[in-house]
């Protein structure tokens, strides 16, 4: 499904602010994976899912969808595959289009769009009925501006925007860091539910060990620019806290020391 090989990323080189931020990276996701991905601040989260999602292009190395190489492509030609939720709610939806607009805009994603991009009635019935899953009442404000709803209804509608085609790969960087528990909570339990229901290849970027855990079938944590542990799902179904803290501390050599990171 996608392979990531010898992967490396350098930021500012040849300068006094030179930085490594992803070194000799390699990860396969087989169809139907759940990755959940930890690390401190600068391990290499982000800047991973950014040479997925085509933001940026590896100095060396091979990035793969279904066999076909795509770290050469633009990140508009790679949303035929992927579907990405960022941190911000603010991002990965235009505020000042109202709900039925970016789903439509979702609905052509990888598609020409050209002139003839306007929900037709069969389009607003669809739009409804996926609104309706998210069970906040979405389906019925269709005409209201997304930049007038809440954070966590914002992500809710961006989380549906990128599952609403089905995509290959879904990227879920940090998706509720910026939002209060109950809205977190919520965000994700409809990931799970949606994850899960359209069987989506998933990989997951998460500020809390315990979510972590819990969610998906495999874990990755990375560490200055590397993967440095891969945890399957049979050992990963009884991991505690306390035993992946004592991982990173055994591997890395030092402490996970990052005020972001929650523990559970």
């Amino acid at each position: 499904m996608l392979d990531v090989t010898n992967v490396s990323k350098l930021f500012n080189p040849g300068t006094p602010d030179e930085k490594i931020a992803l070194m000799n990276a390699n990860l396969q996701i087989e169809a139907g994976d759940f990755i959940t991905v930890i690390g401190s601040n600068g391990a290499g989260k982000s800047t991973l899912m950014n040479l997925i999602s085509g933001v940026m292009k590896p100095d060396i190395g091979q990035i793969r969808i279904d066999g076909t190489e795509v770290q050469g492509l633009a990140e508009y030609k790679r949303s035929r595959w992927i579907g990405r939720v960022f941190q911000d709610p603010m991002a990965g939806t235009a505020p000042r289009m109202t709900i039925e607009e970016n789903l439509t805009m979702a609905y052509k994603r990888g598609q020409s769009r050209g002139l003839g991009w306007g929900a037709t009635a069969a389009k607003r019935k669809l739009f409804r009925e996926q609104l309706s899953r998210l069970g906040i009442g979405l389906e019925n404000r269709m005409s209201a501006r997304v930049g007038l709803l809440s954070g966590g209804e914002r992500q809710a509608l961006s989380l549906l925007m990128a599952t609403f085609t089905k995509p290959q790969i879904l990227l879920l960087d940090e998706h509720t860091a910026a939002l209060d528990p109950a809205r977190a909570e919520l965000i994700t339990r409809l990931t799970e539910e949606i994850v899960r229901d359209m069987k989506l290849t998933t990989l997951m970027v998460t500020h809390n060990m315990e979510q972590a855990i819990r969610l998906g079938n495999r874990l990755i944590m990375m560490d200055k620019g590397r993967i440095i542990l891969d945890v399957p799902a049979e050992r990963k179904i009884n991991l505690t806290v306390s035993q992946l803290l004592g991982e990173f501390e055994r591997i890395s050599g030092h402490q996970l020391s990052d005020d972001r990171i929650v523990l559970g």
